[in-house]
């Protein structure tokens, strides 16, 4: 059994709610829920479509430098604050997943701050 591993985006959100970005045990590997910010810039931009596309960058980042892939992705899991943003999302995500098709689930929540409008999670496992 190899060690659990923690990676690290370094946003200073992790530190203060004692998280990482992703942690990964043996061929698992789970991404914690990310939102749109540009960790760059800390910034979050208005529109959907770019929310969606930062979570899904800083996702890929995670999955890289953990050692894994995005067509190591097994389940996604998306949350959305308003049904709406399914027409606009699926083909954003579709884009990252038409080849590896994982499991997903989309939800209609809440989430901690007004400007957020998605968080992805994702579980992935290394391909033999």
């Amino acid at each position: 059994m190899t060690p659990r591993r923690l990676v690290s985006s370094g946003s200073a959100f992790e530190k203060v709610g004692g998280y990482s970005r992703a942690v990964t045990q043996d061929d698992w590997c789970w991404v914690s829920g990310t939102t749109g910010y540009d960790y760059a810039a800390m910034v979050m931009p208005e529109a959907i479509e770019d929310q969606a596309r930062n979570a899904m960058n800083t996702i890929t980042k995670a999955l890289n430098e953990a050692g894994f892939h995005l067509q190591d992705v097994v389940r996604a899991t998306y949350y959305v604050t308003d049904a709406a943003f399914m027409d606009v999302v699926f083909p954003i995500v579709g884009e990252y997943f038409a080849e590896v098709r994982p499991a997903a689930t989309m939800i209609v929540c809440g989430l901690v701050k007004p400007e957020m409008k998605i968080e992805i999670e994702v579980t992935a496992k290394r391909k033999a």
